[in-house]
């Protein structure tokens, strides 16, 4: 009788650490899906940021070509890229407005400068 219950103890050791390798083993799976699953999480959260990104610059881009595709747009392309002008124009230069400047600096201020006071 003891010797039938020495083995009974056996088998229910044997089977509760089958049982927890198993245990174990499902867990470790467990671990893995939910690597994946947050992996493929954030990849489908960039890919929806990345497509927010670009359907923006496909307006931009849109909004570009039908501009260009004007006369006016062609012109300004011209102009811009081999810098020609209409038979007539001439160059206009622009001067800032010396009044807004303020009175020129007495010299002993010029010399403070250069020491950062």
């Amino acid at each position: 009788m003891a010797r039938r219950k020495e083995k009974l103890r056996f088998r229910e050791a044997a089977i509760i650490a089958l049982l927890a390798l198993v245990l174990i083993w499902l867990l470790w799976l467990l671990w893995g899906i939910m690597q994946k699953e947050e992996r493929a999480r954030h990849a489908a959260m960039e890919a929806q940021a990345e497509l927010a990104s670009l359907t923006e610059r496909k307006e931009i881009l849109t909004e570009n070509i039908a501009e260009l595709n004007t006369p006016r747009g062609e012109e300004a392309t011209l102009r811009e890229a081999h810098g020609v002008a209409r038979p007539g124009e001439e160059v206009i230069i622009v001067v800032e407005d010396q009044s807004e400047a303020g009175p020129p600096l007495p010299w002993w201020r010029k010399v403070f400068g250069w020491f950062g006071l």
